[in-house]
């Protein structure tokens, strides 16, 4: 069995679909919906090239699927019938037939099953959770939110990001990017930052800062290596953001767990994308 999510730009839009299958013993592909409506095509036209007519299969292709679900059910699900005209028909076997039959209950079934788990409230920000969750980059600090704001610009654009825990970060992007992502307000996207672009403040309380993201929280843990550290704040919300600053600067500034403190870095030094 298999869920299948299809996304539009619209998360409401958002719907769940999902396939069915037969696999016999070894994983092999026994059957999904076209081999079982060949079946049931069999049994109605009681003629391989009517049945392969109605299914929209060339005659071939439908013989190659019979022989196949022969083989793997262990036992024939199709036969032929001896005279007539044209030399014959063909039938479905007993065992054929109940397959038939049992695979519709089980569809129905299944399509039950795959509506509710649509109906879950949720839907879109677990599929775009789980993606982001898949992705592999080389940047430590990634942050899954949704766009808030696009601010156009000639060349650039300024994209705002609402993240966990209520804050927002803020990144510059050429304008070409913003429309090859389809970035707009709502829309789910997320932010990559390097730990090497980001500063460690233990006091801005009145300071005049250039860079445009101030994201304040705890220190968390100051793990110490041979040339830098890793400093990694605690943020509202549970999010967490890291930065490597020297050894001397670590030990020069007292970084220590507990300590407030605010991660600070450019807008330029954001990378914006989308899940999946």
């Amino acid at each position: 069995m298999k869920e299948e999510s299809m996304s539009e730009e619209n998360a409401s839009e958002l719907q769940l679909h999902g396939t069915l299958w037969l696999t016999a013993q070894g994983g092999q592909h026994l059957g999904g919906p076209d081999r079982i409506a060949l079946l049931a095509a069999i049994a109605t036209h009681g003629s391989i090239t009517q049945a392969a007519k109605a299914v929209k299969m060339s005659y071939k292709a439908a013989w190659d699927a019979v022989e196949t679900m022969n083989n793997l059910a262990g036992e024939p699900l199709v036969a032929r019938l001896a005279g007539g005209k044209g030399g014959g028909g063909t039938r479905l076997t007993e065992r054929g037939a109940a397959l038939v039959e049992q695979f519709r209950r089980l569809e129905e079934a299944h399509r039950r099953f795959v509506e509710q788990l649509g109906r879950q409230p949720g839907l879109a920000d677990d599929l775009h959770l789980l993606q982001a969750l898949n992705m592999k980059t080389s940047a430590r600090n990634q942050f899954l939110g949704k766009v808030e704001s696009v601010i156009h610009g000639a060349v650039n654009d300024e994209v705002v990001l609402g993240i966990v825990g209520g804050q927002r970060i803020v990144a510059i992007i050429t304008h070409d990017s913003t429309v090859s992502l389809g970035l707009a307000p709502g829309v789910a996207a997320f932010a990559l930052v390097k730990a090497s672009s980001v500063i460690v403040a233990t006091e801005t309380a009145g300071a005049k800062l250039s860079a445009r993201n101030q994201l304040a929280g705890v220190i968390d843990r100051v793990t110490p290596g041979a040339v830098n550290a890793e400093v990694t704040i605690a943020l509202p919300g549970g999010g967490t953001i890291a930065a490597t600053v020297t050894k001397d600067s670590a030990a020069g500034m007292g970084l220590v767990a507990g300590m407030p403190a605010t991660a600070l870095f450019k807008a330029s030094s954001v990378i914006v994308g989308r899940p999946g």
